[in-house]
C-alpha cells in the first residue's frame, strides 16, 4: 500500500549539476518518496537506480503554482529541473503547479518524466524521459503522447557497461524513440562508484535473473570507465546515424535573455565536446553559470566590444564571444 502524504511546502532543491548534459541550478519535486513500480527506477540527476519499495509514504507537494516559484526564487539563476512524475498526477496536480510555478519565475525548465499534464507547454519546456528497467521499459508512448501536447521531447538512457551498451539494446531503444517521435536521445554516464555498482547488479537480476552471475563479472570486474566511454561513443554514432541529437534542446525561460540563454547551451555543447577533459567541461559549464547569473543581457555588452572587460574566464572569451554570434545575438 502507498500512503500520499500531502505537504504545503514545495520541496526545491538548490543544486548545480546537469542532466542529460544540460546544466541545471535546481529541482523541484512533486513526489518524493522511492514507493509503487517499476522495482528500481534510474534517476538522471544523481546517475544512479535506485530500489524501489512496493508500498510505502509518497509525499506530495502543493497544487499552488505560486508555492513553487516561491521556492525557486531562492534558488540560484538558471534552468531547472521538475520531476519525476507520478501515476496519481490527474488527481494531485502537484507536478503541473511546480511546472507552472517554475515557468512563472521565469525559468527554463526541464520535465522529468512528465505524465498527464493539464496545462499546454510552450517553448520554456523540454520532456525528458529516463529509461527505467522492468515492465515496460523502453515504452515510447509517452515520448509520443508529449510530442501529440506539442512539447519537444527526447530519452535519457544510462550508459551501464555489459547491459545497455549493447548494439542491439541500444538499437531497439533509439528506434523506438525515432518512431515515437523523439527529437533526442542523451546519453547518462551511470554513476560506477561501490554502491550504485551493486544497485545495478540488482536491477540488471530482477528482471533478467539469468544473466545475473555473468553480469556481476563484467560491473565489477571490468575497466567500468573504458567501457562507459566506449558504449557513449557507440551510442551517440547510432542516434546520429537515426537523426537524432544526442543533447537536448535549451528551453528558453520568460526572464532569459534569448541571447544569453543561446550562447550558455552552445558552452554546455563544448563542454559534452570536451571528451576525457574534465576540467575544461567544468570551466565551460562555470562559464555557462556565469552567463545565466549575470542578470543583464549580455549580447548588447558584445557588441560594444565591452565583453572580455567582465568576463572571468579569460582563457573562454574567445568561446564565449563565438558563442554569441553563432547563436545570432551579437
Amino acid at each position: 500500500m502507498i500512503e500520499y502524504e500531502n505537504s504545503s511546502a514545495a520541496s526545491v532543491r538548490p543544486r548545480e549539476s546537469e542532466i542529460g548534459g544540460r546544466r541545471i541550478a535546481a529541482q523541484a519535486i512533486p513526489y518524493s518518496g522511492e514507493a509503487g513500480p517499476p522495482g528500481f527506477r534510474f534517476d538522471p540527476v544523481e546517475r544512479r537506480f535506485f530500489e524501489r519499495r512496493a508500498s510505502g509514504r509518497v509525499a506530495v507537494g502543493p497544487a499552488d503554482p505560486d508555492a513553487w516559484a516561491r521556492g525557486l526564487a531562492r534558488c540560484p539563476a538558471g534552468p531547472v529541473v521538475v520531476g519525476p512524475g507520478s501515476a496519481v498526477e490527474v488527481i494531485r496536480g502537484a507536478y503541473a503547479a511546480a511546472a507552472q510555478g517554475a515557468a512563472r519565475a521565469g525559468r527554463a525548465v526541464y520535465l522529468l518524466d512528465p505524465l498527464a499534464l493539464s496545462f499546454r507547454p510552450g517553448r520554456a519546456f523540454v520532456a525528458l524521459f529516463a529509461w527505467s528497467p522492468g515492465p515496460g521499459a523502453g515504452d515510447s508512448a509517452p515520448i509520443a503522447a508529449a510530442r501529440v501536447a506539442g512539447m519537444t521531447a527526447g530519452g535519457l538512457l544510462p550508459i551501464v557497461p555489459g547491459w545497455t551498451d549493447a548494439p542491439e539494446f541500444l538499437d531497439g531503444y533509439l528506434a523506438s524513440l525515432a518512431a515515437a517521435g523523439a527529437s533526442f536521445a542523451a546519453p547518462v554516464a551511470a554513476s560506477g562508484d561501490g554502491e550504485s555498482r551493486r544497485l545495478v547488479v540488482e536491477a540488471r537480476a530482477h528482471g533478467d535473473p539469468a544473466t545475473a552471475d555473468s553480469f556481476f563479472e563484467k560491473v565489477h570486474h571490468s575497466d567500468w570507465a573504458a567501457s562507459q566511454g566506449e558504449g557513449i561513443r557507440r551510442f551517440r554514432a547510432e542516434a546520429a546515424r537515426r537523426g537524432l541529437a544526442t543533447l537536448p534542446p535549451r528551453p528558453l525561460g520568460a526572464a532569459e535573455p534569448p541571447g544569453n540563454s543561446a550562447a550558455a547551451a552552445r558552452l554546455e555543447e563544448r563542454a559534452q565536446e570536451s571528451g576525457d577533459d574534465e576540467h575544461r567541461a567544468a570551466l565551460l559549464y562555470a562559464a555557462a553559470r556565469w552567463i545565466d547569473e549575470s542578470g543583464r543581457d549580455l549580447a548588447l555588452v558584445v557588441r560594444e566590444g565591452n565583453f572580455r572587460k567582465v568576463f572571468p574566464f579569460g582563457a573562454l572569451a574567445g568561446e564565449a564571444e563565438a558563442a554569441f554570434r553563432e547563436a545570432g545575438a551579437a
